[in-house]
């Protein structure tokens, strides 16, 4: 019989207020009741985060990421290309890799798949030399992103939503030239976005067709068009309906750069699981099989 693992959790304080540590403690009571050893270590940011799992990796333990998609997306990174394990305790805002993979959130649930399931290897993505669980957005949702991550009278999809709106009345069309495996597309759109996960923006099914573990990138374009149909495709975000769309366009591919063409000195963001790492140009490469993953 396999002695019962150990766990590391890396908790972001932040994530949800005090969300994080509520979600974690009765996960953590039934592992501890099952034999495992836990240690909880509270990080002051992503860097910290980032050498709280490498450290509790090289010990060979478990470490559990315990936030939303930016912790874990930290965590994940941190140990993406290694032989670790990582497990998700879903405590953000979006919790959108979670819902991808299929890890369940009740607590008894969640606990006996920590105890007792099987590393599984899943991709992820290399964005200009950062690793990434999710997806790669470039356009009206990073702006969106940045929006929300500013509100504080609102969580989850709600401040999502608010930072949209504000994104869509000051948005003016972008001029992409997307190159695909070394085939370059010209567009103008809304958006650009180089999907491992089908999930992003709070639950949103952005590539539906999308796996985490097929070793391509889901590219999905959202091409210019009048603002009214641009809420008509974010209402349709919630099921995955966009994409029968013309104005929406799907590729798929292994290597996707993403740059800005026009008129010079325009910036524009990009995201990251969460998180704004940088402006354009970006490179996403797809990581065959880099992360050991703790999900159904």
């Amino acid at each position: 019989m396999r002695p019962p693992r150990s766990f590391t959790a890396v908790v972001n304080p932040a994530a949800g207020g005090s969300a994080a540590s509520a979600t974690l403690v009765p996960v953590a009571r039934l592992l501890r009741d099952a034999g495992a050893d836990v240690e909880v270590e509270y990080s002051r940011g992503l860097p910290h985060a980032t050498a709280l799992a490498r450290a509790a990796a090289r010990t060979g333990r478990v470490v559990l990421g315990v936030g939303g998609d930016g912790m874990v997306g930290c965590v994940g990174g941190a140990l993406a290309g290694t032989d670790a394990t990582l497990g998700l305790v879903p405590a953000g805002r979006g919790n959108d890799f979670a819902r991808q993979l299929g890890v369940p959130s009740g607590p008894r649930e969640l606990a006996r798949l920590l105890l007792d399931g099987e590393p599984r290897p899943v991709d992820c993505i290399d964005a200009n030399g950062t690793p990434v669980l999710g997806s790669v957005y470039a356009g009206i949702d990073a702006l969106a992103n940045d929006n929300a991550n500013r509100t504080r009278l609102l969580r989850g999809s709600a401040a999502y939503y608010v930072g949209a709106l504000r994104a869509v009345a000051t948005w003016r069309p972008a001029d992409y030239r997307i190159t695909v495996d070394g085939t370059e597309h010209l567009r103008r759109g809304y958006t650009v976005v180089a999907a491992n996960s089908g999930f992003y923006g709070f639950g949103k099914r952005i590539a539906p067709d999308a796996r985490e573990d097929d070793g391509l990138l889901d590219v999905v374009i959202v091409r210019h068009a009048p603002k009214p149909l641009f809420f008509a495709v974010m209402r349709e975000l919630e099921k995955g309906t966009h994409v029968r769309r013309p104005q929406v366009e799907v590729l798929r591919g292994r290597e996707v750069r993403i740059e800005l063409t026009g008129p010079p000195g325009r910036t524009l963001p990009y995201g990251a699981d969460g998180e704004l790492p940088g402006v354009l140009p970006v490179t996403a490469r797809v990581m065959p099989g880099a992360l050991n993953v703790l999900a159904p």
